[in-house]
Order: structure tokens, then C-alpha cells, then sequence
């Protein structure tokens, strides 16, 4: 790769990245036009997928015959709810076609150069090192049918999970940076026991960002879930799901009142039941889940092998005697240390990546 090609590349990963979480079960995929030496158009993948990023980038232009398209993922080349993006590039006369990815899409994948070709065009896959887990949720997506899992947890230096002096744990740049990683998905899967200990809004709470919701799903077996929270003031803004037993029917109409969607479960003990669980999230739409959560549901699907991802805040300043957790830290104990770390600020991050769901 050459470092033009790698540059005009990366640009268009950046872009993709600023839609990521946010364009449904479709790839969040950039694209940048390019020709001699200057970028003409560039496009992103719609919200909730549509359009895609070739027809955005070229759309709105008029003239680029012979110029160079770099795309962070294969044209498509099949008919959906919107014609293939190759048939723009053609009838835009565009020269060379660079992209990151294949698409696993069976209708898709590895079709793209071909046609092209046939076209007069060339295109050529470009790998990017840099960029080669971009697409992981994706690929869970489609090779799975279920959501990409992620998860975070803050902890103390002495790995408590419990302030029991103070609602927080890390700092304060810390809770931003939970902020910015929230803006990557499109839904967040929480507890009741979570929720009513914090009456937490689990929203996008930074300058920019503070429009976006993720949709919620809250665990609620038994019903327990508080009647006056925060987040009812939300729920006209959002999708809000409490999941579940089925004997709750009758219990579950005070929350739909609310305004409350409910999803039933039979049961929610081990992997298997996990999985049902985010087919039926993925069938809704909902591609990266974020799971904020306390030690006993963590460990639950650590303990099943249920996540793709785990981000790890932890801070520099023990707890102790003030500091306590509702089950035991010895997972995130084992993936801490073992992970390169990322300072912010008086915090470190890590994020331990599963190749278990």
C-alpha cells in the first residue's frame, strides 16, 4: 500500500467511525473521492443504514470521471431497499475502486471486483493493520445473527465496584470517556438491581453528543424496577424494554403504562438462554449492545463466555474498608493486568477483546 492510498484509507475509517452504533444491522461504512491528489466528496453511511457511504460521497457530485474511490468495505452489488452502490461508481465513471473489507454479505462478497472489472474499472482490496478489527460486530453480526456484546465496569486500584461513600469510582474525564464509548452503540443492556441502586439515565452526557440515546433494555425478571426513576423522563425520547419472565403478564401493564416495551423470557440462566436473548435483540435492529451492569451479571456472562468485549476502568485510588462488591472480582482480575493500558488522566483503561459468542 502506498502511504497516499494508506492515508486516503484511514480517512475514510475515520468516517465510518463517527457513524458507528448508529446505521442498524448495515455496516457503518467511509468513503472518500479522490483525484490528483485531491479529495473531491466524501460520504458515511446513513443513520439507521440508508443511504450507503458511495452513493453519499457521490451523489453530490457532478464531476469525477477517472477519479479514485477508497471505501472502508466492498461496494454491495445487490438490489435491497436501494439499488447496489457499483451502479453509481459506474455511471460516475470513476477509475479505480480501493477498499478495506470484503463483505460477508453472501450477495455481496468478492462480487464487486468482478463487476467492476467488467466495467472497465479496477479494484483492488487494500488491507489496513491499523484498522483490521474495525468491522468485528459486523462479522458477529452476520456470521451469528446476534448483536456485537461489549461491556464496561469501573473499579477501584482495589478492584471494589461499590463507593459506598461516594456514587463514583474513576474521575470525572473517566466518566466522559463512558460517554464517547455509549456513542458506539445503538442499544444498552442494564439491570433493575443496577438502575434503582444509581437511578442512572444511561444516555450521552457530553457537549455533542447529548441528543443520542441509545435504545435501553432492562433485566427485570421479578419485576422489581422502581416506579419513579430518571430515565421515565426519557422515554418518549427512547425505546425503553424491560425484559422479562413470562408469569409477569399481569404485573408488566403497570410499566407499559409507563411507556415501557416489555419482552418475555421463559428463563435466563445460562448461554443458551443468552443467546435467545440477543437473537431476539438483534431481530429488532439493534446490531452493538453495551452491557452496564454490576459484578453479578458481569460474571454471569463472563462465566458463559456470553461477551466480544470488555472495556475495564480502573482507578488509581483504593477503596478499602469504603469500597465493596456483590460478587467476586477474579475475572477482571485475571484480564487487567495481562492488557496494555491507556491512561486518562489518574485512571487506566483496558479493552480485552472475547472470542467467545
Amino acid at each position: 500500500m502506498t502511504k497516499n492510498h494508506k492515508n486516503y484509507l484511514e480517512l475514510a475509517f475515520q468516517l465510518a467511525e463517527t457513524n458507528l452504533g448508529k446505521t442498524g444491522l448495515n455496516p457503518s461504512v467511509g468513503c472518500v473521492i479522490v483525484k490528483n491528489d485531491t479529495v473531491l466528496s466524501s460520504g458515511v453511511t446513513s443513520f439507521k443504514g440508508r443511504p450507503h457511504s458511495e452513493f453519499n460521497a457521490l451523489n453530490k457530485l457532478k464531476g469525477c470521471s477517472g477519479a479514485s474511490l477508497y471505501t472502508t468495505m466492498e461496494p454491495c452489488t445487490h438490489y435491497g431497499k436501494t439499488p447496489p452502490c457499483i451502479n453509481i461508481i459506474i455511471k460516475k465513471k470513476i477509475k479505480n475502486v480501493f477498499y478495506g473489507f470484503d463483505d460477508p454479505d453472501i450477495r455481496t462478497y468478492q462480487k464487486a471486483k468482478k463487476i467492476l472489472k467488467k466495467n472497465g474499472i479496477k479494484a483492488k482490496l487494500l488491507f489496513s493493520k491499523k484498522f483490521r478489527n474495525f468491522y468485528d460486530s459486523y462479522f458477529v453480526n452476520k456470521k451469528k445473527k446476534i448483536p456485537f456484546v461489549s461491556a464496561k465496569i469501573a473499579v477501584s486500584k482495589d478492584y471494589k465496584t461499590i463507593n459506598k461513600k461516594n456514587k463514583w469510582i474513576t474521575s470525572n474525564l473517566s466518566r466522559k470517556t463512558v460517554h464517547l464509548i455509549r456513542n458506539k452503540f445503538d442499544c444498552i443492556v442494564s439491570t433493575s438491581k443496577s438502575i434503582n441502586f444509581d437511578n442512572a439515565l444511561l444516555n450521552c452526557r457530553i457537549s455533542g453528543l447529548d441528543n443520542y440515546k441509545p435504545d435501553l433494555f432492562i433485566i427485570d425478571l421479578k419485576l422489581n424496577l422502581r416506579k419513579k426513576l430518571k430515565l421515565n423522563n426519557l422515554l418518549k425520547k427512547r425505546k425503553t424494554h424491560i425484559i422479562t419472565l413470562i408469569k409477569n403478564r399481569k404485573k408488566s401493564n403497570v410499566f407499559k403504562k409507563l411507556g415501557y416495551k416489555i419482552i418475555f423470557v421463559k428463563t435466563l440462566g445460562d448461554k443458551k438462554d443468552l443467546n435467545i436473548l440477543y437473537n431476539k435483540i438483534f431481530k429488532m435492529g439493534y446490531s452493538r449492545v453495551l452491557v452496564e451492569t454490576g459484578l453479578t451479571f458481569l460474571n454471569f456472562l463472563l462465566s458463559n463466555k456470553a461477551l466480544n468485549e470488555l472495556y475495564i476502568l480502573k482507578s488509581e485510588n483504593k477503596l478499602g474498608k469504603h469500597g465493596n462488591n456483590n460478587d467476586t472480582s477474579k475475572y477482571i482480575r485475571k484480564i487487567f493486568p495481562k492488557l496494555p493500558l491507556i491512561n486518562i488522566h489518574n485512571d487506566q483503561l483496558v479493552k480485552k477483546r472475547f472470542n467467545n459468542v
